[in-house]
């Protein structure tokens, strides 16, 4: 159980990250590089950000073992999903809409971001050497 919580704190932190990359792709990146470049510019950041979140973060999670690190990164993506589905339809969007993000039209890579997110646990061990 307190590895689910410390993976939820975690998760959080994420969200956060995810946020204040979502404000610069908005203000910095699209009016400098226009949408398809500032989506990938944007996808590639914040998946360094997970990845780096994963890394400092997991002693403090204390798990090495491939099984609990990809229950972690399932968990963390579940929970970004719900979100995302959650915000975009309280925000009025449609379905459809929310799904256009998993074409990969016009620049958009976040699938590869999801991607990231499950595997991030298990990229941090692998590159700290516990796996």
């Amino acid at each position: 159980m307190l590895v689910a919580f410390k993976a939820l704190v975690i998760w959080i932190v994420i969200l956060v990250l995810a946020v204040a990359n979502g404000v610069l792709r908005e203000s910095v990146l699209v009016p400098r590089f226009g949408t398809p470049v500032a989506l990938v510019l944007s996808g590639i950041l914040l998946s360094a950000f997970i990845i780096g979140v994963a890394y400092f973060s997991l002693p403090w999670l204390h798990i090495s073992r491939p099984l609990v690190l990809c229950a972690v990164g399932a968990g963390w993506l579940v929970l970004t999903l719900v979100f995302e589905f959650s915000f975009g339809l309280w925000q009025g969007k449609s379905l459809s809409e929310l799904l256009k993000a998993y074409t990969f039209k016009d620049g958009n890579i976040w699938p590869v971001v999801l991607a990231t997110t499950f595997f991030a646990p298990f990229i941090a061990a692998w590159l700290r050497g516990w796996v």
